[in-house]
């Protein structure tokens, strides 16, 4: 019985994060997004395919997806789970919730577990977990972003920064743990794009070259 709540929240967790916004924003326009631009179902592809309305809602909506699993799905089953161990509960839970989120954004098993990177989903989670140290990734996407206009290569060196930063401001060994594996997910994630980038044909955004692989 002890291991019901984890499981129950695992699971949760796991298919609220597998919800894809992106194909359900653009099967509502009748567009499989899986089929343009650069195949990605996340927000990037998104902003190109449909623009920055529906992309806008499609990032917030993918965030709100790991925030709400830290925050209200696994802070509602420690409550209403009564046991000795609440505090366990309250302070295990929203972890587990946190990376069966994003598991679920990267594998969602409505799309035969082929989904996003987890970028979006990923912030959400930060937000609910160690919002200082996600100030600190978000600030660094902003300059590298804004050095060579590379949305993949901001993603990865936010990544890269994330660790470190839970580490520089508190954060304990589980955090730093988990957010190291959630990070070295990400740049797993974005394989094709490094490969892209070692190549030179990455496209920038605002670049007049168009690519239909970007960010796959």
């Amino acid at each position: 019985m002890f291991a019901v709540p984890y499981v129950l929240v695992a699971v949760l967790a796991y298919l609220l994060g597998s919800i894809p916004t992106g194909f359900l924003v653009g099967k509502a326009k009748g567009i499989d997004v899986r089929k343009v631009g650069s195949g990605n179902i996340g927000a990037t592809n998104a902003f190109r395919i449909f623009g920055k309305a529906a992309g806008s809602f499609v990032l917030l909506a993918d965030a709100l997806k790991g925030f709400l699993a830290c925050k209200i799905l696994a802070a509602g089953i420690a409550q209403m789970w009564a046991a000795s161990d609440m505090a366990t509960l309250h302070e295990q839970l929203p972890i587990i919730a946190g990376v069966s989120a994003v598991l679920g954004h990267n594998f969602t098993c409505w799309l035969k577990f082929k989904g996003g990177k987890g970028i979006a989903t990923s912030a959400g989670v930060l937000v609910a977990w160690v919002p200082w140290a996600l100030l600190i990734v978000f600030v660094t996407w902003l300059v590298v972003f804004g050095a060579g206009r590379y949305v993949s290569l901001a993603s990865i060196a936010a990544a890269v920064v994330l660790p470190f930063a839970v580490w520089g401001t508190g954060g304990g060994a589980t955090f730093i743990f988990i957010t190291s594996a959630l990070s070295a997910l990400a740049i797993y994630k974005h394989k094709p794009n490094i490969r892209r980038l070692l190549d030179g044909t990455e496209n920038r955004v605002g670049s007049n070259k168009t690519s239909l692989n970007s960010d796959r």
